[in-house]
């Protein structure tokens, strides 16, 4: 599928309906009625062997007797002829169907998507409501309402859901620029959806209703590229065991635990909402605010005391902020409230207020500095029905242009009197709201997708010991234990691997028999820690497989023939392969942790962070894909602390979070490089002065087997392979290599050593130098959509970028757009030539069918480059510049 193929389903000019019909209680009835009343403006042409004409419209017997190839066909006829309908559309050239019919069994649906693959039709569904594009009257849906036009986009797999916010966005006075039931996801899938609409200047903001993800790592891609330009929204289904049972019988596709999608969504920066409640209240807010926050805190103007005090505590409950009032402010309040002489944050003005002190004191509150997001509580009152409130609002705010205003929303409390005073708030495109916990909860809504983006464009702390990990070694190392038949390595094993990343296990020592545990309690010294070697038994506490603080020999011994007396008693058919001996760690003073690592069906591995004990589980820990960095590991301690995963305790010295972190970013890299490492278990880790020292590991390995057409890591790791040394032109070594989210302070100093002219040959114009937000864009790339070479030499204790090429693939991965910069005072050294080349080389083995960039006529350099590297150069004389396109695969 292809963003390409999506615009042109999402366009048509003509449309055929397969299985039309005059009978009321039939999809093809609807389905025609809808398209005919929604005012669409080509032609509709019913398929049906039953009628002469359906809904008053000539009707066609056979899609062979259509008088014209349609753009698009909605399909109404049941499961049975799906395949001989999408096998005859495919005869006459349709290229796009939608597929109404659900209960679809895997083999059914497997016969259809080969059949439209044959036909070159692209699917829309099954088990789909249909779409609706209202700014084109196309209501290609069978649904008891209609979208109205408007920005928000919304996508959902489920038909029902699809009913329901139609119904409630018609009484909100909420419209969208696409409607989309997805169903099944056969053949169009969110990916592609979130391509199109991240680039549709109609779309404003994103909702997605998702039951199931099939392909992981395109979703994240696509959603983190939308999400970095307009909202993304997702509720997911499925949060308990049974629910993503049902899910998954509902869409079919991969399903997995619930905190591994939570991962998934705040990793590509966008705003999960846990129920339909909290859907419809960021519809709402949305469609009326689709940008980001200036700030965070929230004023509150009330007439009553109660609901302000209800919005504040909803506020502070969920981590948000109250504004806090200027001392101007406050006076100009004061004077106007007479029961008191001190305003402050929330603003109760009095159950007595008239619509007059409502519009005085929002007057005062809209010129205030600190006043960035305002919610206007109402409540009842006998001076004047709620309409003349909000009309008074509504009048204010009109006054001022809406980009120098506060974010501005209303909560009416009440039912009858209240509705028409909201109705009068949405015809303004006011948000507003039934009670203030849900005002409230729609703010936090905008300001939690404040902090995920935030959190997309912070600056990782540089930290990087790379080279000293071997991970060369450990891939050796895995490979000899997987031929050697050893899958399940136990802490003496698990230590060889994990000690080429740095990271330390405690001593430990291998004893077959209870007299060999004795000799080496021994050798190590007391006291010991006596641990049976089992991988038939998971949970060795359980069963009394370990004992602490053993202080002799002959304790050991004992102890040691005890525990295989327990063993075979409770576990007859458990293999005992030994047992293990470690001396005592000290454990005062330090707090045992648990890293885990666990392979995910459609996700991949998964990093989850928690305390150290027997149950860990998704519930019981934080979860976090791969690959990670510092800030990456900092959100992912952040949460543990958040959910009381990792709990504070008094302790003489805190974790060492800065040395936590660097843990888990090797623990991620060691994910990363070594596919055979299906799970993985540290636990305890022993927390003290600093030090991080594992006292039990385990690792499970296979071999790793690739998939067609799958990827193994969620998202795409960096691509150390593309590093390299290359020669300057004075003789000078220097690395070669794809930019990291590191490489912002290097690459902000890069850009404030180009000259004028350089700025204006690549940016086409006098630009101010980059701020923070569009420095972190180019230095947090997808790796999956974009390349950035870079070329760097050693400066004092850290690194000079000399120059940069960046390509920036289509969806399709048809194009790929280039640009190159050099530093000013480096021209000269061949850098243009070993970033053309290495992004030239890059593309073609991407498959990416074309490369191509554009430069003004001045700029002779990169021209003369061009052309050496068989670029074709052309003059485009209307817009002044020098298109060059290179054809590669």
């Amino acid at each position: 599928m292809s963003v390409k193929r999506i615009s042109q389903f999402f366009n048509p000019q003509s449309i055929a309906v397969i299985g039309a019909s005059n009978n009321p209680d039939r999809a093809g009835f609807i389905v025609m009625r809808n398209l005919l009343q929604g005012g669409f403006k080509g032609p509709i042409m019913p398929v049906s062997p039953k009628h002469t004409a359906v809904h008053g419209v000539l009707a066609y017997s056979a899609i062979k007797q259509l008088p014209k190839v349609p753009d698009l066909a909605v399909i109404c006829t049941n499961k049975q002829t799906l395949v001989q309908i999408i096998n005859e559309l495919g005869d006459i050239g349709c290229q796009h169907a939608i597929i109404i019919a659900a209960g679809l069994d895997n083999q059914h649906k497997q016969q259809l998507k080969e059949a439209a693959k044959i036909a070159k039709v692209t699917l829309l569904g099954p088990n789909c409501l249909g779409l609706l594009i209202p700014h084109l009257g196309i209501n290609a849906s069978f649904p008891h309402t209609v979208a109205a036009p408007g920005k928000l986009a919304f996508i959902s797999q489920s038909a029902a859901v699809c009913s329901t916010i139609l119904d409630w966005a018609q009484h909100k006075k909420i419209g969208f620029s696409y409607f989309v039931s997805v169903g099944d996801c056969l053949d169009i899938d969110f990916d592609e959806l979130l391509d199109f609409l991240g680039r549709d200047p109609k779309t404003q903001a994103i909702l997605l209703y998702i039951d199931n993800i099939d392909d992981v790592r395109r979703f994240i891609s696509a959603a983190r590229a939308a999400a970095f330009s307009k909202p993304v929204i997702a509720i997911k289904t499925g949060k308990t065991k049974a629910g993503a049972i049902a899910a998954l019988n509902h869409t079919g596709g991969n399903t997995s635990d619930d905190a591994v999608y939570d991962a998934m969504f705040q990793r590509a920066g966008m705003l999960r909402v846990n129920d339909l409640r909290e859907l419809f209240a960021a519809t709402q807010t949305l469609a009326l605010h689709p940008k980001l926050l200036q700030v965070e805190q929230l004023t509150i103007l009330t007439n009553g005391g109660g609901p302000g005090i209800m919005a504040v505590d909803t506020l502070l409950q969920n981590s948000g902020k109250l504004a806090v009032l200027s001392e101007q402010t406050k006076q100009a309040l004061s004077a106007l409230i007479p029961q008191t002489d001190h305003a402050c944050n929330p603003i109760d003005i009095f159950g007595d207020s008239s619509p007059k002190r409502y519009q005085q004191a929002l007057e005062i509150l809209l010129k205030a500095d600190e006043v960035k997001n305002l919610l206007i509580i109402h409540t009842p009152s006998a001076l004047a029905p709620s309409t003349a409130y909000a009309e008074i609002i509504a009048q204010t705010l009109a006054k001022i242009p809406k980009m120098a205003r506060p974010y501005v929303m209303t909560n009416f409390m009440g039912e009858e009197a209240a509705y028409a005073a909201r109705l009068v708030c949405a015809n303004a495109k006011i948000p507003t709201y039934r009670t203030p916990e849900g005002a409230v909860g729609a703010f936090m809504h905008l300001v939690s997708y404040r902090r995920n983006q935030k959190h997309l464009t912070q600056t990782p702390e540089s930290y990087s010991d790379e080279g000293q990990l071997q991970h060369l070694q450990s891939k050796r190392l895995i490979n000899d234990f997987l031929n050697s038949g050893a899958n399940k390595l136990a802490t003496h094993l698990a230590s060889q691997v994990l000690a080429n990343y740095d990271i330390e296990c405690i001593e430990t020592q291998i004893a077959l028999t209870p007299s060999e545990a004795k000799e080496q309690a021994q050798q190590l010294g007391f006291p010991v820690a006596l641990k049976l070697i089992s991988h038939d038994i998971p949970s060795k506490s359980e069963v009394g497989g370990v004992v602490l603080n053993l202080n002799d020999a002959e304790e050991v011994e004992q102890t040691a023939f005890s525990m295989l007396l327990r063993i075979r008693e409770a576990a007859p058919e458990a293999e005992i392969e030994g047992f293990s001996l470690q001396r005592m760690a000290k454990r005062a003073g330090g707090q045992e942790l648990r890293i885990a690592v666990k392979t995910e069906p459609g996700v991949g591995p998964v990093i989850l962070l928690g305390e150290a004990g027997t149950g860990l589980n998704f519930s019981q820990a934080a979860v976090a894909l791969p690959p990670l960095n510092m800030n990456l590991a900092k959100y992912l301690i952040a949460a543990a602390h958040d959910k009381g995963f990792i709990k504070e305790r008094a302790l003489p010295e805190k974790v060492d979070k800065y040395r936590l972190c660097a843990l888990l970013t090797r623990v991620s890299q060691m994910v990363v490089d070594q596919p055979d490492i299906i799970d993985m278990e540290l636990n305890p880790i022993l927390a003290c002065s600093g030090q991080f020292q594992v006292l039990d590991a385990s690792i499970t390995l296979r071999r790793y087997e690739p998939i067609s057409g799958r990827k193994r890591l969620a998202i795409r790791p960096y691509p150390r392979e593309l590093v390299k040394t290359v020669t300057l032109k004075d003789g000078r070594p220097a690395t070669l290599r794809p930019i990291r989210p590191e490489d912002e302070r290097a690459h902000q100093e890069f850009d404030q050593s180009l000259s004028k002219e350089d700025r204006y040959r690549r940016f086409f114009g006098e630009l101010p130098q980059f701020n923070h937000e569009q420095l972190a864009k180019m230095t947090q790339i997808d790796y999956d959509r974009e390349m950035a070479f870079i070329v760097t030499v050693p400066n004092k204790s850290s690194y000079q970028t000399l120059g940069v090429s960046r390509v920036l693939m289509d969806p399709d991965n048809q194009v790929a757009e280039f640009a190159v910069v050099v530093r000013s005072d480096c021209q000269g050294l061949g850098l243009g030539r070993i970033l053309m080349e290495a992004a030239i080389k890059h593309c073609r083995k991407q498959g990416v069918q074309s490369i191509e960039g554009i430069t003004l006529p001045e700029n002779s350099g990169m021209i003369g480059l061009a052309k050496k590297l068989g670029f074709t150069v052309s003059r485009d004389f209307e817009e002044g510049t020098i298109q060059m396109v290179l054809h590669l695969n």
